[in-house]
């Protein structure tokens, strides 16, 4: 499977067209829901908004940890001597405990400054680890 990533030459760009899909479909998701806390498009219901952006913000988050790691393991000792992915990593970690957070203060039933906090925090580091992805190959 590695060597097939290595010696195609479309293999890999085709995994990281997939990466970049998952990334859309995270933070697209995420964004959408930040705005719907941040009182736009007020009509529609923060539960239903929530469940819905939030599952396909998971499957985007389980397909670019797929891809991530696939592309990871064809060249594991380049990405761990990579300041950018090491950083990228620690955004990841941070990014996942601020979800843990959110999620376990029950942030959407609140909506108040912190949730806004929390989803503006959010937006941040993921937009950095997505500056971070794009560093790894410079």
């Amino acid at each position: 499977m590695f060597s097939a990533l290595q010696s195609t030459p479309w293999a890999y760009p085709a995994l990281e067209v997939v990466h970049i899909v998952g990334i859309a479909l995270l933070v697209g998701n995420l964004v959408a829901l930040e705005m719907r806390v941040f009182g736009r498009a007020a009509v529609l219901p923060v539960r239903d908004l929530a469940k819905l952006s939030l599952t396909i913000a998971l499957s985007g988050f389980a397909l670019a940890a797929a891809s991530g790691s696939l592309m990871f393991a064809t060249q594991p000792a380049e990405l761990l001597a990579n300041q950018a992915f090491l950083i990228k990593m620690g955004l990841l970690l941070l990014a996942g405990c601020n979800a843990l957070w959110f999620h376990g203060r029950h942030s959407l039933l609140k909506l108040d400054l912190l949730a806004r906090v929390q989803m503006l925090s959010s937006t941040a580091i993921w937009l950095a680890v997505i500056f971070c992805g794009r560093w790894i190959a410079y």
